[in-house]
């Protein structure tokens, strides 16, 4: 009997293991249908459409969806699409739902119905229009088929979803307007800002336009001056938050107001990111500021000031007793009371009256 060789029994089983561990591996991972419902096939035009009935993405379940041949992931992802209050107000609304191919939607479009209640309404639009004209000519307007929730005048700045929805806004169109407004640190301050906005039709513009109530225009160009701006417009530039409010006020008042806008990076609370995004949208007149009369100023009004150091301070009231004061900023920089970026700082807040006579002299 011939004796096989060892090496060769090793081979053998190996490769008795190797297509053992194959077999596993291609039955684990073989498609099957779960819960006994057929997957219909969506990838071509044909197939079998027994499964398929009318029904509206906004209403339908889970269960139908199983029924109608859907798998299971697609069916979940319609699912969750609607639970984020998103609303199918088209049939071409869900073919952006994952895993709704185009062939998918070519074979569902026949079948789905959106709801009376969740369709778009221009209707609303329209009649508002004819609603203003007639208040414009003085004549009672023709009753309407039905009666939509009258306009009244609204703030674009401060309007919400809700009111919005009610006035004839689709919940997408809603959203979208007011994410166009928040985008921009100052809002929708005109009628065109606010047909540029994607969701406003030119007929929802016409309508708006005589009830929609604009912020007041900006001065400075748009952009919000520091030393004038209370509390209100300081919280209207994106990126000043409650805090950075309080803060940036009362820097102002030991300051005597902003002689340029980088002083707020000065400012704990505002990060470096924080005052890019804050830079583009402000301004300060310099003009605005409170100075100081170095030659008559008490102690207690310098100490205030965040820039006065008590060497300074000292040295100001001593040799203010000697010599009564001081002519320029230059004058008490060669005199080394202050330094050459402490003299920097301070130079916008400074003012040099009248030196006492008796002193001049």
């Amino acid at each position: 009997m011939k004796k096989i060789d060892p090496y060769r029994k090793v081979a053998i089983a190996t490769l008795l293991i190797l297509f053992a561990i194959s077999c596993v591996c291609l039955a684990v991972l073989r498609p099957t249908p779960s819960d006994g419902v057929d997957i219909i096939d969506f990838s071509d035009g044909k197939g079998v459409c027994d499964s398929l009935f009318v029904f509206d993405p906004n209403t339908v379940t889970y269960k139908e969806l199983r029924t109608m041949g859907f798998d299971r992931r697609v069916a979940v992802s319609l699912i969750r699409f609607r639970a984020r209050d998103k609303v199918f107000n088209i049939p071409e609304d869900l073919a952006i739902c994952y895993g709704i191919t185009d062939s998918m939607f070519e074979r569902l479009r026949p079948y789905i119905h959106i709801g009376e209640e969740f369709r778009i309404k221009p209707d609303s639009f329209r009649l508002a229009a004819k609603q203003a004209d007639s208040l414009r000519r003085h004549t009672p307007p023709r009753k309407p088929r039905f009666s939509p929730c009258p306009f009244e005048p609204f703030r674009i700045d401060t309007v919400g979803i809700a009111y919005l929805r009610r006035i004839g806004f689709s919940i997408r169109q809603a959203r979208a307007v007011i994410d166009y407004r928040d985008r921009d640190p100052h809002g929708i301050r005109s009628m065109d800002e606010l047909r540029e906005c994607y969701a406003v039709s030119e007929e929802m513009a016409d309508s708006l336009s005589h009830f929609v109530i604009f912020p007041d225009p900006l001065p400075y160009g748009g952009l919000v001056e520091l030393n004038s701006a209370d509390s209100a417009t300081l919280r209207s530039v994106r990126g000043i938050g409650a805090k950075t409010v309080v803060a940036i006020m009362e820097y102002r008042r030991l300051l005597g107001g902003y002689a340029r806008i980088e002083q707020i990076s000065e400012l704990k609370c505002v990060t470096n990111d924080n005052f890019l995004l804050i830079s583009k949208q402000i301004c300060c007149d310099s003009c605005k500021i409170s100075k100081i009369d170095i030659n008559f100023a008490p102690a207690s009004v310098l100490e205030r000031h965040p820039y006065m150091t008590r060497g300074a301070i000292n040295k100001i009231v001593e040799r203010r007793k000697s010599k009564g004061g001081w002519k320029s900023l230059k004058e008490m920089t060669d005199e080394q009371i202050f330094g050459t970026e402490q003299a920097a700082a301070l130079a916008p807040y400074l003012h040099f009256g009248d030196i006492p006579l008796d002193f001049a002299l």
